[in-house]
């Protein structure tokens, strides 16, 4: 009878999940055996092997009509179908130092994490392993020339340079004013990055003073590094401090940043939306405030990153109801409304014209050839498979658990696949959604099998480094 009892009492009040009970101090489960979730009964349960099973299914049948109705017959647009990338086998001594590197990642980062350690030596800690992963893996195909060999103009360079950011730099000759009052105007004739993206990229690299493959490279190398503290960041406004630290190592070693981040400005974009998120989804006032403006800046670099504004207020609504979300909801659609509003009339910028003019430039584009058909379900698959297999098994569990993060970044990955604007390239464009993935997944993560996950998503990002041509 007691025993009965005590199951009733534990059905009436079941153990918080951990994206119940955010963290407020370092330490926060510094010494409990696992980072998961308690084991409540439910039907959800139950659906757990047969969503993992859906998942599975439909990304073996994307791999498999990639392959014999993709690569075979040249027919959805990319060189193998759901990736963009080639098969291209290349090692150089590098690769020693990466499987160095990447063991002591997967085997020490979480000794290093579990101690406790202040959030601020944390996130430094964070910052560390990540700038090491990710510089001594993409020295690992032809040494430290990979860390800018993407941006390289020069002949016998980098095929993709001519698409990227500096070619675009010349529209800046005549100054920031003249740059943002004519960028709608000067949209068609840029390369196909600049062209895709609001004006920020270059403004930034202006700024800054970029105008060499290596400077892009560094800023770009920042970028993906920033993404681990920053995801630890956003852990801790929604989940427990062990999770939140747990969210920050994936990050850093999660095959997609390593792959596609480092030499890419979309890492630049993820580390602005990532710390957009972490401000708006804090509970408090003036954080959010400073959140709006970060959001408003945000989305002036990526149009794409309007979808992690939306993933924020979903998350907001699902934690702390409909009021909270309306609130957060409006704040970043001020930052952003504010700040194009300061644009237009202190410059003259037409964020609708810009808007207009990089729709036409998208449906003219290499996707006219990417059918809509495969890609609705190979966009997803890319992103998910390169996220590592692992983190997107965990996001989808947490989601029928109810983790409004988990929740919230799925549905914007559904609907961004369903909207049909970034056919194939996701490995690369939805990057800025894996700050908020690697959140969602982290709870699910027990501290003990963490080490095996960290050291399978390091192997995944080495085999493919060497074994395959990843463009960025």
């Amino acid at each position: 009878m007691t025993g009965e009892r005590a199951r009733q009492a534990e059905a009436s009040h079941p153990t918080p999940e951990p994206w119940d009970t955010p963290s407020t101090a370092a330490g926060t489960d510094e010494d409990s055996g696992s980072a998961t979730t308690a084991d409540t009964p439910g039907v959800r349960w139950r659906r757990e092997p047969w969503l993992l099973g859906l998942l599975a299914a439909v990304a073996i049948w994307t791999l498999l009509r990639g392959y014999f109705d993709g690569y075979r017959q040249d027919a959805f647009g990319t060189a193998t179908p759901p990736f963009v990338f080639g098969w291209v086998p290349k090692i150089d001594p590098w690769a020693a130092v990466a499987v160095v590197v990447l063991g002591l990642a997967a085997v020490a980062g979480p000794r290093l994490l579990s101690r406790r350690v202040p959030p601020l030596g944390a996130a430094a800690l964070l910052f560390g392993i990540a700038l090491a992963a990710g510089l001594s893996l993409n020295a690992a195909r032809v040494g430290t020339y990979g860390w800018w060999a993407i941006f390289d103009l020069r002949p016998g360079g980098s095929f993709e340079a001519i698409n990227e950011y500096l070619p675009g730099l010349p529209t800046l000759h005549w100054g920031v004013g003249n740059y943002l009052d004519r960028f709608a105007e000067t949209v068609p004739s840029q390369t196909v990055n600049v062209a895709g993206h609001p004006p920020g990229p270059l403004l930034l690299m202006h700024v800054l003073g970029i105008d060499t493959a290596q400077g892009l490279a560094a800023l770009c190398i920042a970028g993906a590094a920033l993404c681990a503290p920053l995801t630890y960041a956003i852990g801790r406004t929604v989940a427990s401090e062990q999770a939140a630290r747990t969210a920050g190592l994936v990050a850093a070693v999660t095959p997609v940043m390593l792959l596609d981040g480092f030499t890419s400005y979309d890492a630049v974009f993820a580390a602005i939306g990532a710390a957009a998120a972490a401000l708006l989804l804090s509970r408090r006032g003036w954080v959010v405030a400073l959140g709006a403006v970060a959001f408003g800046v945000a989305t002036l670099f990526s149009w794409a990153l309007l979808g992690v504004g939306a993933a924020v207020a979903l998350a907001v609504l699902l934690r702390d109801g409909w009021r909270r979300a309306l609130v957060v909801g409006a704040a970043a659609g001020a930052g952003f409304v504010g700040l194009n509003a300061v644009l237009v009339f202190g410059w003259g910028y037409d964020p609708v014209g810009t808007l207009r003019a990089t729709e036409a430039v998208y449906r003219n584009s290499v996707a006219t050839v990417r059918p809509y058909g495969f890609w609705v379900f190979g966009s997803p698959v890319a992103w998910g498979l390169l996220l590592g297999p692992f983190l997107i098994a965990a996001a989808a569990r947490a989601a029928l658990r109810r983790s409004p993060v988990a929740i919230a970044i799925l549905s914007v990955v559904l609907i961004a696949a369903l909207a049909g604007f970034t056919k194939a390239e996701t490995e690369r464009i939805w990057l800025i959604f894996v700050p908020l993935a690697c959140v969602a997944a982290a709870p699910l993560l027990t501290r003990r099998r963490l080490p095996l996950v960290l050291g399978a998503l390091g192997a995944q990002a080495l085999a493919l480094q060497l074994l395959v041509e990843t463009v960025w």
